[in-house]
């Protein structure tokens, strides 16, 4: 439950910087954001991302300790280690937005000044640029290998470890309560990691800007929205 409220946390930041912000340009389309505003909205919308994704990987390695290594949870999964993980989450995805945001206030923006997006999304915002975007291209590929392709690499093992535990349970019980612990983390990490990688890794070739769009919606709106339903539900 701490590091779900972390993660609830996350998903009202998530909401409250781009919810606001994309109904005022729907009911308004003339009204215009300021630079400053729109650079602020990229910094926040990339810190969140990056701390649920690292966030999601603490969750997995808590999964992981509970259920193969019971009897040592409590040693293991201290306040103070729980504590260290949430900060370095925090920190890490707060140093990597940053990086991003620096490398985007170097570049030149000539016009046309609008965004053709909801909000003022990382790879929407280079698109205005007028200069060349390799540099900020190939760090953004480098932060998604980092922050998406890493942990999902390690919530994978986590689980696979979690998988073989489970099956030498010898009870139906157990490995229905063993499934039902990790069956709602496993949906939104599955959520999450599959839209983001689409969005940020997949060739841009093969997705359309409409059908970018809707990804970024999905992972953006619809994530946040669900992570709420699909915890209490299982609760």
């Amino acid at each position: 439950y701490f590091f779900l409220s972390h993660l609830a946390t996350v998903d009202i930041a998530y909401a409250c910087n781009t919810v606001p912000q994309m109904l005022v340009n729907l009911l308004n389309p003339a009204k215009p954001i300021s630079f400053a505003g729109c650079i602020t909205q990229t910094l926040l919308f990339l810190i969140f991302a990056n701390t649920e994704c690292l966030l999601l990987l603490t969750m997995s390695y808590d999964r992981y300790v509970a259920i193969c290594h019971p009897l040592r949870y409590s040693v293991i999964m201290s306040w103070s280690v729980c504590i260290s993980l949430v900060v370095t989450s925090w920190a890490c995805g707060s140093l990597v937005a940053l990086v991003h945001v620096v490398l985007i206030l170097r570049l030149p923006f000539c016009g046309p000044h609008e965004i053709n997006h909801f909000f003022c999304e990382l790879l929407s915002v280079l698109k205005l640029a007028c200069a060349d975007t390799w540099l900020n291209q190939a760090v953004i590929f480098a932060a998604a290998v980092f922050i998406l392709v890493g942990p999902l690499s390690l919530v994978l093992v986590s689980y696979t470890r979690i998988l073989v535990a489970i099956l030498q349970i010898q009870s139906g019980d157990g490995r229905r309560k063993a499934f039902s612990t990790c069956s709602s983390h496993l949906c939104m990490v599955e959520l999450f990691f599959g839209s983001a990688i689409v969005t940020y890794m997949a060739p841009k070739s093969r997705h359309p800007q409409e059908q970018q769009k809707i990804l970024f919606l999905f992972h953006s709106l619809v994530n946040p929205m669900l992570n709420p339903i699909i915890y209490s539900l299982r609760n």
